[in-house]
């Protein structure tokens, strides 16, 4: 017996290094199991956040946040002025989304200490749904930004922000709807499916719609009434994405700019803008400042901007361009228009079909026509100019 375990024993080490050192090493990624939150107007922050006791505020749902968590604010009216620093992660976002599009409003305190109505320093989070109205500004600090967004890789979708920067002085400490900023280190931003409009002073040229600092994607958002550019490309920003979207009635359209530089040395370059509408501004689409030579303009419907359509830089050109009336179903420069495009309009079936990816680093087109069809693949479905609800 002895003879026996002697053996098993001396085994032993010889056993645990073929167990140990003959095993691949195993990669084991953490799952981050989302929470939800609750905010409603009849809720305390004292209260755990569930649906039947929700918080109270958006300020107090941004503290206790953690990767993966889904804030759901119910319909009501909430007080802005707060700031959300918590990050998520790439396979777990923190979410804040309004249950009903349009019906969570956030609109200034009684008095503002805060010109930003949210600031958000954070990065992965998704802002979804909210109604930004700066315009029951009573006291205090008017809004000077509605959502402004500091950190990287956050989507902007879905809102309506509205009446922000009226009230403040026209200096260079500007302004806007909506900024994606590259001063705190932000890289990438989505803003899409948004309604921006009353930006701004009349006349100010610091106040801008979207205005992006950072490589971006900009689309379907519609923009009105802005005291300088509806989508407003500076500093940082480059390889920006603007598709799809609607802009008039602003100073400027869309304006591709770079200077001013934070961390890059320019220029904005390989820019893509395709599909959008500009329309009855005082200049359509444009470039400023430091921009590169790779930037595309393609199938855009600039027409009836009062004093150019387009200012790009010399030696650059546009292609698919149509140049006509949009046709939206109701048009006025005052009130809410009504952006959608009848039956006739020469948008329908215009667009450049293939904006993606797939696109990076092609030609431009020579001929108006569709991009890609020489590839040897069938022509894609044809889409349409301008935001698509």
């Amino acid at each position: 017996m002895q003879i026996v375990i002697a053996l098993l024993l001396a085994a032993l080490p010889v056993l645990a290094a073929c167990s140990v050192k003959d095993k691949p090493p195993v990669s084991v990624t953490p799952q981050v199991v989302p929470g939800e939150l609750w905010v409603a107007p009849s809720g305390l922050d004292d209260n755990p956040g569930t649906r039947s006791a929700p918080l109270r505020t958006l300020a107090q749902a941004a503290r206790v946040v953690r990767p993966g968590t889904v804030v759901n604010v119910l319909p009501g009216t909430y007080h802005g002025g707060f700031r959300t620093d918590v990050d998520g992660l790439p396979n777990a976002r923190i979410v804040f989304r309004a249950t009903e599009r349009g019906r969570a409003r956030i609109v200034p305190p009684p008095r503002s200490k805060r010109d930003i109505a949210w600031d958000n320093r954070a990065s992965w989070i998704d802002i979804e749904g909210f109604e930004i109205d700066g315009s029951q500004h009573v006291a205090g600090a008017p809004w000077r930004i509605g959502i402004y967004s500091g950190g990287s890789y956050n989507r902007i979708a879905g809102n309506r922000v509205r009446h922000i920067a009226v009230d403040v002085p026209c200096t260079s400490a500007g302004g806007s709807a909506i900024g994606v900023d590259s001063y705190y280190r932000g890289k990438h931003t989505d803003v899409i499916g948004n309604v921006v409009h009353d930006i701004g002073p009349p006349g100010c040229r610091w106040v801008q719609g979207i205005y992006v600092n950072t490589p971006a994607t900009v689309r379907d958002n519609i923009v009105y009434r802005v005291a300088e550019a509806g989508i407003h490309m500076w500093h940082d920003a480059h390889d920006v994405v603007v598709v799809n979207n609607t802009v008039v009635a602003c100073n400027t359209g869309i304006l591709v700019g770079g200077g001013d530089f934070y961390y890059t040395e320019g220029p904005n370059d390989r820019t893509r803008v395709l599909n959008n509408i500009v329309f009855d501004n005082r200049y359509g689409i444009a470039e400023q400042g430091a921009t590169g030579k790779h930037n595309s303009y393609r199938h855009n419907l600039v027409f009836g901007n009062t004093k150019a359509d387009w200012r790009l830089a010399p030696g650059m050109t546009h292609s698919g361009t149509v140049a006509a009336p949009p046709g939206f179903v109701g048009y006025s420069r005052s009130g809410t228009p009504d952006l959608r495009l009848t039956a006739t309009s020469p948008a329908l079936g215009r667009g450049l079909a293939d904006t993606g990816l797939a696109t990076a680093g092609l030609p431009p087109a020579s001929d108006g026509g569709t991009d890609g069809a020489a590839r040897g693949n069938p022509p894609p479905a044809a889409v349409d100019i301008g935001a698509r609800p």
